[in-house]
């Protein structure tokens, strides 16, 4: 799959999404006399379909109560394992990693947080109120096997998923990838109280690149300082198994850092519900795999484009590996009696 993530973006700062599960990838490949750089006669060309969704999956748009998602059903009669799918923070849906995992037999809600239809553009706070609504939904579903559900995360939302497992019920697992440990940007309600603050992050310690895109890694204020304590996520209260996934080449923020502040906290506090990983040469964004590596965007909380950092053969080692372990962690910790399905 080195011809896909190698690929590298025709703009600068620009990062490839497939937000819409039901639109396929399409790739065109071709041979051509001469080389890339002469471009000459082509001798050979092919089309290559990438589907995210397979045969037999059904995608419903749920807006039921505050829930604005999109619900992936598998194939077949079940009981399916539920994961709750809080891929990105930004705004919007983003259906790939739901429509995948659908693929491999799992039931999945993908939520927008803000900026979908009927939603607000911009959001001053996050209320675990809305999580809690959507498990419930999960829960209900006619093929949900599993008793709790599983959540799975990526950057902001790692903290989310954090305080999901902290201060809510039946969540049995959770992946947290690239996250930090305290509630960050914004404050975090529960019950119409603030249970948060939010960690900020010091614009002055920015790092210009020649690039025009920035680094962020050092500018978010220290989560263990005593001022920024109580932004910290009580995860010692979490009774849910816990995976953290780390990149050691994380330019967004100290991730690696983070994760092993996690560790050293839920060890003095007797907690084996956890397991860590660190990928080397990997950057912020660790998704599904065999997608074009990015090595820089626009930030949506920086407003700017900013370094993601990586090595472009390492990441997308990185990514084949943990698609492997999030379908196996999520198998082990979210059992269902039994499960017929096509997929």
């Amino acid at each position: 799959m080195g011809l896909l993530w190698s690929m590298k973006p025709a703009v600068s700062f620009k990062r490839f999404q497939k937000t819409n599960a039901l639109s396929p990838h399409i790739v065109n490949f071709s041979v051509h006399d001469g080389g890339a750089e002469k471009r000459g006669r082509m001798l050979a060309e092919v089309t290559n379909e990438r589907l995210l969704m397979g045969q037999g999956i059904s995608r419903v748009p749920v807006r039921e109560g505050n829930i604005c998602g999109m619900l992936f059903t598998p194939p077949g009669r079940g009981p399916f394992p539920a994961v709750l799918d809080l891929y990105t923070s930004g705004g919007g849906l983003s259906e790939r990693r739901a429509g995948l995992l659908a693929n491999r037999g799992f039931l999945v809600l993908t939520m927008s947080l803000y900026g979908s239809e009927e939603q607000p553009r911009s959001i001053q706070g996050i209320h675990l109120d809305y999580f809690e609504e959507a498990i419930e939904f999960l829960k209900k579903q006619d093929k949900v096997g599993s008793k709790g559900v599983g959540v799975i995360s990526l950057s902001k939302s790692g903290d989310l998923a954090l305080s999901i497992a902290s201060y809510l019920s039946s969540v049995d697992a959770v992946i947290w990838i690239n996250g930090c440990s305290a509630n960050t940007v914004l404050p975090l309600y529960y019950k119409n109280r603030q249970i948060l603050p939010p960690l900020l992050y010091n614009p002055e310690r920015l790092i210009q690149t020649q690039s025009g895109a920035i680094v962020t890694k050092y500018a978010m204020c220290h989560p263990l300082k005593e001022e920024n304590r109580a932004s910290l996520i009580p995860i010692e209260r979490a009774k849910a198994q816990l995976l953290f996934v780390a990149s050691e080449d994380d330019l967004n923020w100290d991730s690696k850092g983070y994760m092993m502040e996690m560790v050293e906290r839920l060890k003095h506090h007797g907690k084996q519900n956890f397991e860590s990983v660190c990928y080397l040469g990997a950057g912020h964004y660790l998704e599904p795999p065999y997608g074009p590596y990015c090595p820089s965007s626009y930030h949506v909380f920086a407003k700017k484009p900013v370094m993601w950092g990586g090595e472009p053969g390492s990441h997308a080692a990185a990514e084949v590996e943990l698609w492997k372990k999030i379908q196996e962690f999520f198998r082990t910790h979210l059992r269902c009696d039994s499960a017929e399905t096509n997929v």
